[in-house]
């Protein structure tokens, strides 16, 4: 198991923590401070089963300055977290070949009991 993390973030802490209460062996990823590269972001999408698009955090400075309103290609939007890793939705747990982003933390709890 992983989970990418970012420890200012409230919901970031509350998965990390349920996984830490349950007793779990888990790899901590600080993705800010240890960037994914695109082969890794393009692995973990499909983990996610999710386009590119639906993992940016729109309310970040970084979407905001450089790519509100801009329709970006699969590639382009990888290519966007990589450059600008706060782009990234947190939390991102990973359990085997599945993933889910821990927005509601509902969604972490039903990948656990898979």
């Amino acid at each position: 198991m992983k989970i990418y993390h970012n420890t200012r973030c409230g919901k970031s802490r509350d998965s990390y923590n349920l996984l830490k209460e349950r007793g779990l062996d888990f790899e901590t990823i600080e993705y800010l401070k240890t960037p994914l590269n695109k082969e890794e972001l393009t692995d973990l999408l499909k983990k996610l089963n999710m386009p590119a698009k639906d993992l940016i955090r729109k309310g970040e400075a970084d979407y905001k300055n450089n790519f509100k309103g801009k329709e970006l290609s699969e590639e382009e939007w990888i290519d966007a977290m990589v450059q600008y890793p706060k782009l990234i939705e947190r939390p991102i747990v990973v359990k085997g070949d599945k993933a889910v982003v821990g927005r509601p933390i509902d969604k972490v709890i039903a990948l656990l009991d898979e």
